[in-house]
């Protein structure tokens, strides 16, 4: 009875302190860690939405870029921190919910070592072609290398990150046969195809945007179920393909045991950064989508995790990929 009753009041007190370090919290400078390299455009979308966060939360919020490992670095980092709300992760698609079934041995877990924040932003990806190419829409695409099939090829990042794995999602869901060619990095990948040594690439629009634009590359599709906000007039490749999604988003972490307060008013300020309207105008240039309401609530934000992690595990398991 007595032992009890002491592990009761051990919860209570612990609850308590607990509740008035959020109430106190933040008293010093809190960092983002972003697991790309600085200047890169999740990096000043991030940049963005720390400065707001810190005008909102009276500290400044530091950014801390620890890229490498396919954002493995920067994860690992983020979940091993102590939960106290002063480090945070701007968490990519990639890194907790491609990852998890692409690596044998990823040392943390998207559900159990993170608290979720926000889905902050999502972004999309273009299926570009060379002007030279005879299609201007995806079934003109499809129908193309089904003529020759296995004579067009296709610029990607590599076989398992996203635009390898959208290709590889293009040739099972359509039925063709594009080489893919690995880039060293995206630009040398968009060089490829400008100079027409690939036929096609899979890209992120903050990259290739202005190239098309421009006459450089043709867009064909948004590799989404939707349409992107800054390119209204291209079609989403579920247009053609019911069901092809395979966008990028961001969503704001804390290491998992950060208190449900602190929790709460965070979510409040990425909030208000998101419905800033600089950063509204910027992120359309970036190639960021934001919710015109809104983040949405830290549940919410966890529920779309745990949809997302089903979608990966379908995806995975319909192509073939087997973990590394």
């Amino acid at each position: 009875m007595l032992r009890t009753l002491l592990a009761t009041l051990g919860i209570v007190l612990v609850s308590q302190i607990a509740t008035a370090q959020a109430q106190d919290w933040p008293q010093r400078p809190i960092t983002m860690i972003v697991s790309q390299p600085a200047g890169a455009s999740p990096d000043v979308m991030a940049r963005m939405i720390a400065e707001r966060m810190g005008k909102a939360l009276g500290q400044t919020v530091i950014i801390e870029n620890k890229p490498g490992a396919g954002n493995v670095v920067g994860a690992a980092a983020a979940a091993r921190a102590t939960p106290d709300g002063y480090t945070l992760f701007f968490a990519t698609s990639a890194a907790l919910v491609t990852n998890p079934f692409m690596m044998k041995s990823l040392p943390y877990d998207s559900v159990k070592d993170f608290a979720p924040i926000a889905l902050v932003t999502r972004s999309y990806q273009l299926i570009v072609v060379h002007p030279d190419v005879a299609a201007k829409t995806l079934p003109e695409l499809i129908a193309l290398e089904k003529k020759t099939p296995g004579k067009f090829s296709m610029s990607v990042d590599g076989p398992r990150n996203l635009a390898g794995v959208t290709a590889q999602g293009l040739n099972k869901y359509a039925g063709t046969q594009f080489v893919l060619i690995p880039s060293t990095n995206p630009n040398a990948g968009v060089q490829d195809v400008m100079t027409a040594r690939t036929q096609a690439g899979v890209f992120s629009i903050s990259i290739v945007e202005q190239l098309v634009r421009n006459g450089q590359l043709r867009a064909i599709a948004v590799a989404s179920t939707g349409r992107a906000s800054n390119m209204p007039e291209v079609p989403a490749a579920a247009e053609t393909l019911p069901g092809f999604d395979f966008q990028g988003w961001f969503m704001l972490m804390a290491p998992s045991g950060t208190a449900p307060d602190i929790i709460k008013k965070l979510n409040a300020a990425v909030d208000a950064a998101t419905k800033d309207p600089q950063v509204k105008e910027l992120s359309v240039k970036l190639g960021f989508d934001l919710t015109p309401t809104g983040v949405g609530t830290p549940q919410a934000a966890a529920a779309f995790l745990k949809e997302q992690l089903g979608v990966w595990q379908k995806i995975t398991t319909e192509l073939g990929i087997e973990l590394q």
